[in-house]
This record gives C-alpha cells, sequence and structure tokens, in this order.
C-alpha cells in the first residue's frame, strides 16, 4: 500500500514539477521555491523540537520568505540573479542570519533557549532556503531549464535504483545506526544509474530541447541547442558528484530525524513523508551543479 502511494504521488507531482521548471517564469519558481522552503522549514522546525529546542517560527518565516521575495520582484532585464549579483547576496543573506536570529533571541525570557533556537533558524536558511535559491539561479542562466531537467532526473534515476535494487538484492548495510534500509549495493546501483541517465541526457540533449521547444514548454534560451555536448569525462564526474551529494543528502536528513526518533519529517505527500524527506537529496545535490553553472559562466 505504501509503495502504491508512493508511485501515484510521484505521478501526479512529476508532470508538475517538470511544467513548473521547464515553462514557468523566474518569479513564479522563485515562489514555488518559497513555499516549497517554508513547508520543508516547518518540518526542521518541528524536528528540533523534539531535542528539546523552541524554535522560532515566525522570524525564520519571515526571513526566509523576504529573501525569495526580494528574489522574484528584482527587474527581469538586469535579475538579482546576475551570477555574481546572486553571490553577493547569498553572501550577505547568510552573513546577518545568525545576528538577526540573536537580536531575536534577546527577547526571550528563558535566555537559555535562545542560542539553541537561533541556531535551528539559522540551519534552516542555509540547509534549506539557500539550496533552493540555487535552484532558482540556475534556471536563470542559458540552458537553465534543460540544466534543471538533468539535475532531476539524475537525483530521481539515483533514488529509484536505490529503493529498488537495495530492496531486492541489497545484503550489505551502509550505515544501520543512521538508515537501516540502506545497503551498499542500492548506492553502488544508485551511482551507477544517476551516471547513465546523466550521460543520456547531454547524449541527446539537442532533440530533447528540440521536442520541448516545439511543444511550447521551454523557450530557446533555456534548452541545450549546442551542436556538440560537454566532454563525457565531465558528463559523467558531474552525475557522480551529484548522485554521491544526493545520497549525503538523504543520509544527513536521516541522521537529523533518528536523532528526532521520528521516521518521516511530516506526512504532508502520501507514500514519501513529509517535503523535507522528498528534497533532502536535492538540498546537497543543488550546490553542486550550481557551482559547475557558475564556473561555467566565470569561465
Amino acid at each position: 500500500m505504501n509503495l502504491l502511494k508512493r508511485v501515484l504521488t510521484a505521478v501526479v507531482l512529476i508532470p508538475i514539477v517538470l511544467l513548473i521548471v521547464l515553462r514557468a517564469p523566474i518569479p513564479v519558481l522563485a515562489l514555488v521555491a518559497a513555499l516549497v522552503a517554508l513547508l520543508a522549514i516547518q518540518e526542521l522546525l518541528k524536528l528540533s523540537e523534539a531535542y528539546q529546542i523552541y524554535p522560532f517560527r515566525w522570524p525564520t518565516y519571515i526571513f526566509v520568505g523576504l529573501f525569495f521575495l526580494y528574489m522574484a520582484v528584482s527587474p527581469p532585464n538586469k535579475p538579482l540573479l546576475d551570477t555574481a549579483v546572486f553571490i553577493y547576496t547569498i553572501g550577505f543573506a547568510a552573513a546577518i542570519a545568525p545576528f538577526v536570529f540573536l537580536i531575536v533571541a534577546m527577547r526571550r525570557i528563558d535566555l537559555s533557549t535562545g542560542f539553541p533556537a537561533a541556531c535551528v533558524s539559522v540551519l534552516a536558511f542555509t540547509y534549506i532556503a539557500l539550496p533552493l535559491a540555487f535552484l532558482v539561479q540556475i534556471r536563470q542562466q542559458w540552458s537553465g531549464a534543460f540544466m534543471l531537467l538533468y539535475l532531476l532526473c539524475v537525483v530521481w534515476a539515483g533514488d529509484i535504483f536505490a529503493y529498488f535494487i537495495g530492496r531486492s538484492l541489497g545484503r550489505h548495510l551502509m550505515s544501520p545506526r543512521i538508515s537501516p534500509k540502506k545497503t551498499w549495493e542500492g548506492a553502488l546501483a544508485s551511482l551507477i544509474a544517476s551516471v547513465g541517465v546523466g550521460v543520456l541526457l547531454y547524449n541527446y540533449a539537442l532533440p530533447i530541447s528540440s521536442a520541448f521547444l516545439s511543444m511550447g514548454l521551454m523557450q530557446r534560451r533555456d534548452g541545450y541547442f549546442a551542436l556538440q555536448g560537454p566532454p563525457l569525462w565531465s558528463t559523467v564526474l558531474l552525475s557522480a558528484a551529484i548522485n554521491v551529494a544526493a545520497q549525503l543528502g538523504d543520509l544527513v536528513e536521516s541522521v537529523i530525524k533518528r536523532g528526532a526518533d521520528v521516521k518521516d519529517s511530516g506526512a504532508i505527500l502520501p507514500g514519501h513523508g513529509g517535503m523535507l524527506d522528498r528534497i533532502d537529496a536535492l538540498l546537497f545535490a543543488a550546490p553542486v551543479l550550481w557551482y559547475y553553472a557558475a564556473w561555467q559562466v566565470m569561465q
């Protein structure tokens, strides 16, 4: 029954996610990312209560909401999401976050609860909000929609193969203390699947982009229309790095949940648990692709 719910939820959500990634204007994508971030952060703050931490809910929501609103309303002709400006913006936001939440902590009657709450709020911003902001900035770049499609497919392929191969063939546990069901066989299958899907996507990037363009699901600047793709070795390395980051992201969230003694971060997505459960891999994988894309832009 849980597997059926998992499949049905994916069947409903995947077309919606792809439509947003491929076609939505940047301000809409930023607002969707903000909604996802706020839902995931709400779950993280709830988990923190299991650690006897009393989080700053509304200050955290407001700080993250204003950050994404700033991204959404930036002028389209000179967007905030220009790579250099984006770097300055996230650097400034990450730098002032500790000061903002420590100032909020000064209002606590019990001052011993203020510092842990401020730490959780800063973690919520850097762990959840910033990686989702990276996704929005990737989309702003040339071939941005194709790069996001590539990222999602690589992560999803790794997740699917890890789940099914791990359940059917997995014998050697990877980290039983943190995630009892994860196996080395599943991890290896995940890596192979991600690399294979990544290589296929870039090998057929031109016809895939052309097909989406002809269907009206992608603008020309958002597709990959180069006659020659990147070198095979770079695609293999990038896909492998994204997969390893995604698997680490999944394990890191498992650490948080294991410490809180819960199975899922929430119940918003039937068969998948909470929003944080669904995006945990992307939170680590997105910065890897963003760095690669930003490095290309800077060349």
